[in-house]
């Protein structure tokens, strides 16, 4: 939130545009443009359409959409993102920042014995690169079999069919891939 207000009053500044006609354009009070920029209060999203129109900008600037990737480059340990978990036990995380303008996304698998990558990708569009971080990891690609161990790596088109199962006690994959592929 604090960000927010931050990112109007600075466009705003940058337009030279005074706090009392930006309020009077939006349709409210100054003091509730101030306390907006000094994140003491939150705007609707009606106020907060209408603030990024007068500054010409859009709400997704204002509340930072596009900021993730060139602000915060890294994904500390602690922020890795669980997404699911699958009928085999098998999780999947995120481990890249959300962004749109990003061109690829990175995943851990972390499997546990006998699971598989089933329902994780579903719309395969693009290529990938894996590496196995541990484990052996029995992998198909078009009906080919492959046996991955810790430190192997794989490189493929996600248009082929494609399949992961974990055949060691543990064992963690790290996929590459294109955006459009989750």
């Amino acid at each position: 939130m604090k960000r927010i207000g931050e990112r109007i009053k600075r466009k705003r500044e940058q337009m030279s545009l005074q706090l009392n006609d930006l309020a009077k354009k939006v349709g409210i009070s100054p003091s509730a443009l101030s306390q907006i920029e000094n994140s003491k209060a939150f705007p609707s999203i009606i106020t907060l359409k209408s603030i990024a129109e007068n500054l010409q900008t859009t709400v997704g600037e204002l509340i930072g959409e596009n900021e993730s990737l060139s602000n915060n480059p890294v994904v500390r340990k602690e922020d890795i993102k669980f997404i699911e978990r699958n009928i085999s036990g098998s999780e999947f995380y995120f481990l890249s920042n959300h962004d749109l303008n990003k061109h690829m996304d990175t995943y851990l698998i972390r499997f546990i014995k006998n699971s598989d990558i089933e329902g994780f990708f579903k719309n395969n569009n693009g290529q990938f690169f894996g590496h196995v971080l541990c484990g052996e990891i029995e992998f198909y690609l078009n009906n080919q079999q492959y046996f991955l161990h810790t430190g192997d790596n794989v490189y493929f088109n996600s248009k082929h069919p494609f399949t992961a199962r974990n055949k060691s006690e543990v064992g963690e994959l790290i996929l590459i891939g294109s955006v459009s592929n989750f």
